[in-house]
């Protein structure tokens, strides 16, 4: 055997292998092979922080054969995913394979292509011990924080608590947001909105009341609400002034890793996770018949807007044909990447942008194809013409003394350019077009109607997956690679909820943010957090040391932790315990819900007299459909909710969908429930095919 290449998956390795030939045999190192052991801190903090790697655990076979296949190859190569992460998983795998640092035994791929592997191939390069310095220095910084502050947390609060450096910060902000809600005070005020036929025509616009001639007006009640309709109900009106033009909308840039996650979130209530791992798989290749394996986008971790000649001359050849030169720009679009991104692969896009969603939907899974359309409409519609839109504002004003302004607006489309494909999702709703008549100046107009409305200011909005993300990039906190992992570890730790794709901190949450915040203000500082960011971007770059970083950190933040736990020296924090409807049947006392270390159980009120304990069980209010035992709702191993009976294993009885109370109109069966965009209704007997959305 000549070469040897070492990816991180085995799908990866299937994709790839096919490019490369006989004299290439690809296989997988599943991921990390090398870590700090869990059950200890594994870092000499003594010692220029010396991390104390280990084999992972179960992979001690796996590492055998790797060492065996690397004794019998000519040549090693090391093609582990293309950031810091997977230059750690290389730089681990050329330790344990005693590969020579100092030669170019390291290949990257920033598509899984014919053309990207084979000139990925082409440029070995040495490990980048700057970005292993950089990830390792993450690593460590979150051990450091996590090992030292854990104990600390679930000894004040309760047992199986753990804290994290980027984590607690993402925690902190929506407690913060919670508490800003909660002491939000609604200030009443009022709008007034018209309807406004103009002379010789029957149909009516609207407009809303704006001010007079020195400016807006702002009603702050009723009694001035009823004044301003009292003087405006009888007055003439004419149009006062009238402003048209023309305005150009641009398409959004194709997708960097926090866009895609955010837009995922919106467009196809996708988790930041989900998205992730989605993505992984249409990067690392998919079985196309008559193509084979082929990847069908750009590494999915970046921060960096460029796109390449090619791609873009693809994607306008396509354009081309599909739409016609009128679609088409005069210059293909160029978007600037900011200044603070790392800039290390191609924005997010696919890798043949003439390989549209619907010509590989068969092959796909239905995540797969939604994630792939939406990556692929994003980026041809970035390489699109302009919408081109004509706008018309009007200023209408009351013929009468006190000389009222109302304003109205509206555009119609005169060429629809990208939105024939995608428009960008928003996180508040956006007013549909609305076409204003053809007016002039001077025109009279006549009030048909005129409405006082009364409104409330609003709190500031829960975040939303997708919110939290975009502020946490704004903010500089975390990474590309880091925003699903930081809302998956906060929710699985149950110190937040979703509800309605809403985030809301649970009580656990904010007691252990507000100990953070009251002991260690420094590690769920968000400046700080930024900053220690930039640190590690310049570990990267060669521009500071991994060592000195840590030991710059880990100075203050162990005074910090000592003068925590002398402060808080026999105090013990309790958590509300919300009682339950369940009796215990030991004592006959009052069950209430508690927090342990595998999460929230069942427990006597009367504890420590009486110790019975139960698993929480969720139940959902239904009979079971074959036994008529109770349904239940459980989580698989990968945290998807499904729906089973408590009877099990004596009731097999299970499903994906939850079932309902309802009854079939038809045939008297179970209805079930989908969630679906529209959520779907639907009847479990398939003889009869009933069915309804809500």
């Amino acid at each position: 055997m000549k070469n040897l290449l070492i990816v991180e998956s085995p799908a990866k390795a299937k994709t790839i292998k096919k490019y490369l030939g006989k004299n290439y045999e690809v296989v997988a190192s599943m991921g990390h092979v090398r870590d700090l052991p869990e059950k200890r801190l594994s870092v000499d903090v003594k010692n220029n922080f010396e991390p104390k790697y280990a084999v992972i655990k179960g992979k001690d076979k796996l590492v055998k054969e790797l060492k065996e296949k690397a004794k019998k190859a000519d040549n090693v190569l090391l093609a582990t995913d293309p950031d810091r992460e997977g230059e750690a998983i290389s730089w681990h795998l050329a330790y344990i394979l005693k590969l020579n640092l100092d030669e170019k035994n390291r290949v990257t791929f920033n598509e899984i292509t014919k053309t990207g592997v084979q000139s990925g191939i082409k440029e070995p390069r040495v490990v980048d011990i700057n970005l292993v310095d950089a990830q390792q220095a993450r690593r460590i910084l979150d051990r450091l924080v996590g090992y030292k502050l854990s104990p600390f947390l679930s000894q004040k609060i309760h047992k199986g608590l753990s804290a994290g450096r980027v984590q607690s910060v993402a925690l902190r902000m929506i407690v913060d947001r919670e508490e800003e809600i909660r002491s939000f005070k609604p200030k009443e005020y009022w709008s007034i909105d018209a309807q406004f036929v103009p002379k010789g025509l029957k149909k009516s616009f609207s407009a809303a009341f704006y001010g007079n001639k020195d400016g807006k007006i702002e009603i702050e009640n009723e009694t001035q609400a009823n004044e301003i309709l009292v003087q405006t109900k009888d007055a003439e009106y004419e149009v006062y002034k009238l402003k048209k033009g023309k305005r150009r909308k641009f398409s959004a840039p194709p997708f960097i890793t926090s866009t895609l996650q955010q837009e995922a979130s919106r467009k196809l209530n996708f988790a930041a996770k989900r998205t992730m791992k989605v993505a992984q798989e249409l990067y690392e290749g998919v079985e196309i018949p008559g193509t084979g394996a082929v990847g069908l986008i750009t590494y999915m971790r970046t921060d960096s807007l460029r796109i390449s000649e090619s791609a873009i001359s693809d994607a306008r050849e396509y354009i081309l044909n599909k739409w016609g030169k009128k679609y088409l720009p005069d210059k293909p679009r160029v978007f600037k990447t900011k200044k603070t991104a790392q800039d290390g692969h191609e924005a997010i896009r696919p890798t043949m942008p003439n390989m549209d969603p619907d010509s590989v939907k068969a092959s796909l899974s239905s995540d797969q194809y939604k994630l792939y359309k939406l990556i692929w409409e994003r980026f041809t519609a970035s390489q699109m013409a302009n919408c081109i839109q004509s706008t018309t504002q009007v200023d209408i004003i009351s013929k009468n003394k006190w000389e009222y302004i109302f304003k109205a607006s509206g555009y119609t489309v005169d060429f629809d350019g990208f939105t024939v494909l995608y428009t960008e999702g928003q996180d508040t709703k956006e007013e549909k077009a609305k076409a204003l008549p053809d007016l002039e100046e001077k025109m009279a107009l006549k009030l048909k109607d005129i409405n006082p409305n009364q409104h409330f200011t609003e709190p500031p909005a829960r975040y939303t997956e997708a919110s939290l993300i975009k502020a946490l990039e704004e903010y500089g906190i975390g990474r590309p690679s880091t925003y699903a992992s930081i809302i998956s570890t906060i929710t699985s730790r149950e110190y937040v909820k979703k509800k309605e794709k809403a985030l809301h901190p649970t009580e656990l949450g904010e007691v252990v943010t507000k100990l953070m915040k009251e002991h260690f203000a420094k590690i769920v500082n968000l400046k700080f957090t930024a900053q220690m960011e930039n640190n590690l971007d310049e570990i990267e770059e060669g521009k500071n040391n991994w060592v000195k970083t840590l030991e710059e950190f880990y100075g203050d933040f162990v005074k910090v932790l000592d003068k925590a736990k002398k402060d808080m020296e026999g105090v013990k924090i309790t958590l509300k315990e919300d009682e339950t409807d369940e009796v215990c049947d030991k004592c006959g006392k009052p069950m209430v819900i508690k927090y342990g270390r595998f999460g929230k159980f069942i427990a006597c009120s009367g504890y420590p007299e009486c110790k019975n304990i139960k698993k929480i069980i969720n139940k959902i209010g239904v009979n079971c459909p074959k036994c008529g035992g109770e349904v239940i709702m459980r989580k698989s191993k990968r945290g998807r909710v499904f729906y089973g009976c408590n009877n099990y294993p004596k009731c097999d009885f299970v499903s994906w969908d939850e079932p309902t109370k309802e009854k079939c109109p038809k045939c008297g069966e179970i209805l079930f429930k989908k969630n679906t965009k529209k959520l779907k209704i639907y009847c479990q007997n398939k003889d009869c095919g009933y069915e309804k959305t809500e």
